[in-house]
């Protein structure tokens, strides 16, 4: 029988998120239903409240960042229990296309859906109705929610002991951070990187960058507060522009710039990339890792920069991660103590504080909110 949960959805965009009641379908073959023990509030639900990333239905519900225990499974569905404790991929891996077969399964075919609000399998069936009316699902699964129903695409199990509040944020910000470093920019020992932007996924550029062995890792925020956590995830330098930053880099490297630049700004625009590419050495990268208006054409880029200094502009989705190695792996260097999670959460918010929360995250105030049930 379906169920009635409480959500936070965005009606139109540009829209605020509120809270409603909706009815939630009991899951089916290859699908379970989770309650929700946390959700980030991470920066992309908010660039879908303002419209900069469209989606397919409105009314929405927000949310790709969660972590719950499973308390219904779909009939033919081996693997799963309930019970069982687990953290939502907000990219779901088949591991049966091409791109997982490559072992690119955040390019999993199945992504094709995350903003239509309806299943992978069938772009006419939804999870979530209000008034009888489907409901979209961020990401398919929709971690703004006390209740929800999601593939098992999506559903990466994890150890019981590991708290659920924290592990939430591997859903997301932390692989997208800590991969953005570890992977697209390939940071090896010795390297001085940049991170422009410091919030839920800069800060985890940062300790990605640490942990690889970086020699200086230098954090651009124009927020005192973001300068002076930036330390505590390993930044051996904190400015408030990037010029400032691309000096200093120069300044250590003869001359040269930074072997990286990770670009996790909030609300990215074309001259970010521009001045990134700037700040970094010959055959050095840019790794591009925030959003803004995903419709958005061009940046101001010297194009014999990119020939004749022969730097490369990369492109990163969830820091090249593969959800199901990739979330307990992290989780296992957290519980070793080389990936701090618990110090990321700066506030704890209630799902009726959905919106004050990206109030707060747009005046600097957090790195991650959470919300807790």
């Amino acid at each position: 029988m379906p169920i009635t949960t409480r959500v936070a959805l965005v009606r139109s965009a540009p829209g605020t998120y509120e809270t409603a009641e909706v009815e939630l379908d009991d899951p089916r073959q290859g699908e379970v239903t989770v309650k929700l023990a946390a959700s980030g509030l991470c920066h992309s639900d908010d660039h879908v409240a303002t419209g900069d990333v469209p989606v397919g239905v409105y009314p929405f519900v927000g949310g790709h960042e969660g972590s719950g225990v499973i308390t219904a499974v779909g009939p033919d569905t081996p693997g799963y229990a309930v019970g069982d404790h687990v953290v939502f991929s907000f990219l779901p891996a088949c591991g049966q296309c091409e791109f997982c077969a490559r072992g690119l399964s955040n390019l999993c075919n199945l992504g094709a859906s995350l903003l239509t609000g309806a299943r992978a399998d069938d772009p006419t069936s939804y999870r979530m109705h209000l008034d009888g009316q489907p409901v979209g699902q961020q990401c398919g699964i929709s971690t703004f929610s006390e209740y929800t129903t999601a593939s098992v695409d999506s559903v990466v199990t994890i150890d019981r002991d590991i708290p659920l509040k924290s592990a939430a944020l591997v859903g997301c910000g932390v692989p997208t951070g800590w991969g953005s470093a570890v992977r697209s920019a390939n940071v090896r020992p010795g390297d001085v990187v940049i991170v422009m932007g410091i919030g839920g996924i800069g800060a985890n550029a940062l300790q990605g960058a640490r942990f690889a062995g970086a020699r200086a890792v230098i954090a651009v925020d124009p927020a005192p507060f973001k300068q002076k956590v930036a330390a505590e995830f390993g930044a051996s330098h904190a400015f408030t522009t990037i010029e400032e930053a691309a000096d200093y880099a120069r300044s250590i490297t003869d001359g040269q710039g930074a072997d990286a630049t990770i670009v996790t700004i909030g609300v990215v625009n074309g001259d970010h990339v521009g001045e990134a590419l700037a700040s970094i050495r010959k055959a050095g990268t840019v790794v591009l890792t925030g959003l803004g208006d995903i419709t958005a054409v061009g940046a101001p880029i010297a194009l014999g920069d990119l020939t004749l200094l022969q730097k490369r502009l990369q492109g990163s989705l969830f820091g090249e991660s593969n959800p199901r190695f990739d979330i307990p792996n992290l989780l296992r260097l957290y519980q070793t103590g080389d990936l701090k999670l618990d110090e990321l959460i700066t506030r704890e918010y209630t799902l009726d504080e959905v919106a004050q929360a990206y109030e707060d995250m747009h005046a600097g105030k957090n790195i991650r909110g959470v919300v807790v049930f």
